[in-house]
């Protein structure tokens, strides 16, 4: 392994690539922006070292000497001692490919990128993955994670309700939360306490992290219902986020180990509720989540029985 770990103090950037001019070039970019930076050359030494440092957020090449870089976040992204919350970026020569973005996801990476082009670029990708890695640590600490898919459980959603909708009060901005209920295609809810079920809820909790706005807020509301928290957006912006979710979840295809459970097509039954200025809205934010929560099963249709909007004359549940 090359490189002493850093003083403490500096968001950590572990690179895994044998490329120096590559390295080189994000380094030089990373370092200067207050960024700690370690190397290590080989899949097998980076996952060692992820182990041991904690790192911020990884960035892994995607042709390494021992192994392809989608196996190595792939690795990194089993291993339980490494944070389901490290951001894993995927380097290529050149702008990757669809097929190569798809597998890059499908292996747990957040983003493709591509040094040397678009530094600016990928600096505010970094700064942003960074920050909401450091948010979930805090929240881990607090106990408002959810400890099989690392997004926000109920209170975690609850507080970053509240903390949205302050910064939307004071603003005099928009506020959604969209809610979806995951089902098994040719079923009905999936059962809480099975193993494809969990398969299912971790792959799906994945395609949200990967494809939401960094802006959003997403959690588990229960075994197998999400919430996304969306600043900024309207009714109108709520109806397009679920559509696009609801495609990208339809379509989404898993390639499991040879010992995981095999999952049939996903789908989902989506609820949303949205306040257009929450300077002048008459409820509370953490009440958007239970009406979005709500609205999956009693709403009103928007656009069809998969997709409802909240109707004031139903009763809530708790959040």
């Amino acid at each position: 392994m090359s490189d002493q770990t850093p003083r403490a103090g500096l968001p950590l950037v572990l690179l895994a690539g044998d490329h120096p001019d590559d390295t080189n070039w994000l380094r030089n970019l990373l370092e200067p922006a207050g960024y700690a930076v370690l190397r290590e050359p080989s899949g097998r030494y980076a996952l060692e070292r992820a182990r041991g440092t904690e790192p911020d957020v990884v960035i892994v090449d995607a042709e390494l000497p021992d192994m392809a870089g989608v196996e190595l976040c792939r690795l990194l992204r089993a291993d339980p001692r490494v944070s389901s919350s490290t951001p894993l970026l995927l380097a290529f020569r050149e702008h990757a490919s669809r097929d190569q973005r798809t597998a890059a996801l499908r292996a747990g990476a957040w983003e493709c990128i591509a040094p040397p082009h678009e530094a600016d670029e990928i600096l505010l990708k970094i700064g942003a993955y960074v920050r909401a890695k450091l948010d979930a640590d805090r929240a881990r600490a607090e106990g408002l994670l959810d400890p099989l898919t690392g997004l926000y459980n109920r209170q975690g959603l609850a507080r970053r309700a509240r903390e949205l909708g302050s910064q939307a009060f004071r603003e005099h901005g928009a506020l959604a939360c969209v809610a979806l209920a995951l089902d098994l295609e040719g079923g009905d809810a999936v059962a809480a306490d099975d193993e494809t079920t969990a398969a299912a809820v971790v792959h799906c909790a994945h395609v949200l992290k990967s494809k939401a706005r960094l802006s959003d807020v997403i959690g588990r509301l229960s075994a197998t219902e999400f919430a996304v928290l969306a600043p900024g957006t309207d009714a109108a912006g709520a109806r397009r986020l679920a559509e696009r979710l609801a495609g990208i979840i339809q379509a989404s295809a898993v390639s499991p180990e040879p010992t995981a459970p095999v999952l049939p097509a996903l789908r989902a039954r989506f609820g949303y509720e949205a306040v257009a200025n929450v300077g002048y809205a008459p409820i509370e934010p953490v009440q958007l989540l239970a009406r979005a929560s709500a609205a999956v099963r009693t709403g009103r249709p928007d656009g069809g029985a998969w997709l409802r909007r909240f109707d004031e004359g139903i009763d809530l549940p708790s959040v």
